[in-house]
């Protein structure tokens, strides 16, 4: 397994995107950390990993607060291998730049540079003393594209500057051993199987892939595993493009 005795912490745990992360790294062998602010969707996440046989706690955690990170840094024992930052942002979108108030526009960008600076440091000072590990983050193809098909507000700022954290947060931290990495997927459709999308709703997203399709959430949390592990130890300051072709590097 690629994280056989390895140790991760996953932020936002609880979510769509978050809870395939954790269940990839548990299946790997990992044990996993679920942190985030609802008890519930923790549960539910850990659930299902131990019952495929993988290894899982729960912790109510405020990812936008230092304080509250942490504490719940402090309270795992031994070394942490690997912490991933799958929280959420507030945004919001459809609504053309010209029309977005200052606020609309920069609570993303606020919101992905705060939660992801305060567990990246958090982490990296245990990191730092124990030699080695693994920062991730997620973005998404937003980070690169522009608005000419769908209005993203801040978004496409807030993916870019988790970008640039990660950049230079790995050349900070290289010279301990600590890897920064993150992911950049396209849209997943099936983080959101409660939304009712018409058959032609994602025409727009398709058509600009050089696949024809769109990420699978169990494809990034595959592909999460992959980073985390020491196979992909050469890697870091890096950005894993997951878009399906939608940006080209």
């Amino acid at each position: 397994m690629l994280l056989e005795n390895k140790t991760a912490i996953v932020y936002g745990g609880g979510g769509a995107m978050g809870g395939a992360i954790a269940r990839s790294f548990a299946a790997e062998g990992a044990t996993v950390h679920l942190a985030g602010r609802s008890p519930a969707k923790l549960e539910k996440v850990a659930a299902d990993i131990t019952a495929a046989g993988g290894t899982a706690s729960v912790a109510v955690v405020d990812a936008y607060d230092a304080d509250s990170v942490n504490e719940h840094v402090a309270s795992i024992a031994g070394r942490i291998d690997i912490a991933f930052n799958a929280v959420s942002v507030r945004v919001k979108q459809d609504v053309p730049l010209v029309d977005l108030s200052v606020d609309e526009f920069v609570q993303p960008v606020e919101d992905a540079a705060r939660t992801n600076f305060v567990t990246a440091t958090a982490v990296a000072r245990r990191m730092i003393e124990q030699r080695g590990g693994v920062l991730m983050m997620l973005s998404s193809s937003a980070a690169r594209e522009s608005g000419a098909d769908f209005e993203m507000g801040g978004f496409s700022l807030a993916c870019a500057s988790i970008e640039c954290l990660v950049r230079t947060m790995a050349g900070e931290v290289g010279k301990y051993g600590v890897r920064v990495v993150a992911l950049r997927p396209n849209f997943t459709p099936d983080t959101h199987p409660e939304w009712d999308i018409p058959e032609d709703g994602l025409d727009h997203l398709l058509k600009g892939t050089a696949l024809g399709r769109l990420p699978r959430k169990a494809e990034v949390g595959a592909t999460a595993a992959f980073a985390a592990s020491d196979h992909a130890g050469p890697i870091t300051g890096a950005v894993l493009n997951l878009s399906c072709g939608a940006v080209v590097d």
